[in-house]
């Protein structure tokens, strides 16, 4: 494994970016611990500097760098973290730096990248394409590309996170994290199979963007034909080179979960973590909380990535996660145009003590007969099991029911 990043090398990162990133905290995780049956903690990089463990390896890349090369400035191509990180890196070492972001990047992560003093432009609809308009800059300018995962020095630089987490918690025996490029598996393998082989080091994909699972099934990286899912800090359709090289021989599995999975993993770590996380930084917990993960007999340590969340699209997640939850319903209740008809239908809402968060009543619509209205109601329940018996009784009680797609009936 010559060609690997060593644990050498993950210590000699970890000097560099010493004073300069912060040990995050690792908070113990009690509903989880609960579910699985073993201790199970977080380890919190949604807290550190710029939101994402994406500093740890930017700062390393950069600082590597020679007085010519950081003449020349730096470019990049990210989705948001990647972007943040080597801006905030290059602020700090006075290095010029250009980031290429997609088109409809999340607007926090574009001000962010900006704030810290470096130019944005934008290109294409995916970081693929935003990773190509940066090699064209690269080679029109000089500027120094930095790749926001396949680069030895990157993967150093993330591979700081397992030496902070082995410290934590001595005896972990798996070690969960979403992964994208791969850049962060990679660093965690690398330092946590040398200083403990006995540990197990999962990753997890987005459904609509899992290109490990084929790479990994053909033994090389393989392009994904297309990209669909909420977790957009991992949505890369194919690995690198050096990242798979790493995946293959050091990590122990890559699972998938689906984007309603990610939602529920939001709302629980929101509403029990008190953890304010992106899609693509929860997708860990994700998937061991649908099960997709053995997680042995030691503890459990899923990595939070990153906290950087467009606030907007944190109150769809919300909803989207209490849906999935069946804990939010979405339907269209179809009755009779007379008076009073309205408060029968609230009021048997209400004995079913379900809390109705919004209403909107419908007269005029092709679809509706002569005499016919339908309300559409947003109604909050306990659980899947309150849901079901919501629709149950409004169906026993003559109403006809449109549901939200994707609710169950």
């Amino acid at each position: 494994m010559d060609d690997l990043v060593s644990l050498p090398d993950v210590e000699a990162a970890r000097e560099l970016i010493s004073g300069v990133v912060r040990t995050t905290p690792l908070e113990p995780s009690r509903p989880l611990s609960a579910l699985l049956g073993v201790p199970t903690w977080l380890k919190c990089e949604n807290l550190q500097r710029a939101g994402s463990y994406k500093v740890r390896g930017a700062y390393v890349r950069l600082s590597r760098l020679s007085a010519a090369e950081r003449a020349r400035g730096v470019v990049a191509a990210s989705a948001g973290n990647h972007a943040q990180g080597v801006a905030l890196a290059a602020g700090l070492l006075g290095i010029s730096a250009t980031v290429f972001m997609p088109v409809g990047a999340p607007l926090p992560k574009v001000a962010a990248t900006r704030n810290y003093g470096a130019a944005v432009e934008f290109r294409g609809a995916t970081v693929d394409e935003a990773l190509v308009a940066a090699r064209e800059f690269a080679d029109r300018t000089g500027a120094v590309f930095i790749h926001p995962f396949d680069h030895r020095h990157v993967i150093a630089g993330q591979g700081t996170v397992a030496l902070e987490i082995l410290e934590q918690c001595p005896d972990v025996g798996t070690i969960v994290t979403g992964v994208g490029g791969g850049g962060l598996i990679s660093g965690l393998a690398v330092a946590a199979k040398a200083l403990r082989p006995d540990v197990r080091v999962i990753g997890v994909q987005a459904a609509g963007a899992a290109a490990f699972p084929p790479s990994l099934a053909a033994g090389s990286p393989v392009r994904l034909p297309g990209i669909s899912t909420i977790a957009d800090g991992i949505a890369v359709g194919c690995p690198g080179d050096v990242t798979f090289r790493h995946v293959s021989k050091l990590a122990d599995d890559v699972v998938t979960v689906s984007d309603e999975d990610i939602s529920r993993a939001l709302v629980m770590l929101l509403e029990r973590g008190k953890m304010v996380v992106e899609p693509a930084g929860a997708v860990g917990v994700a998937a061991l909380l649908a099960g997709r993960i053995e997680v042995g007999d030691g503890p459990v340590v899923a990595v939070l990535s990153g906290g950087n969340i467009d606030p907007l699209l944190l109150l769809r997640m919300i909803e989207h996660g209490l849906s999935a939850a069946g804990r939010y319903l979405r339907f269209a209740v179809r009755c009779s145009d007379r008076p009073g008809q309205l408060a029968v239908l609230l009021s048997r809402l209400a004995e079913l003590q379900a809390n109705i968060v919004d209403v909107e009543h419908l007269r005029h619509s092709p679809m509706l007969r002569i005499g016919e209205v339908e309300v559409a109601l947003s109604v909050e329940t306990r659980g899947t099991g309150h849901s079901k018996e919501v629709l149950s009784a409004l169906r026993e009680a003559g109403y006809s029911l449109r549901l939200t797609p994707g609710i169950e009936s």
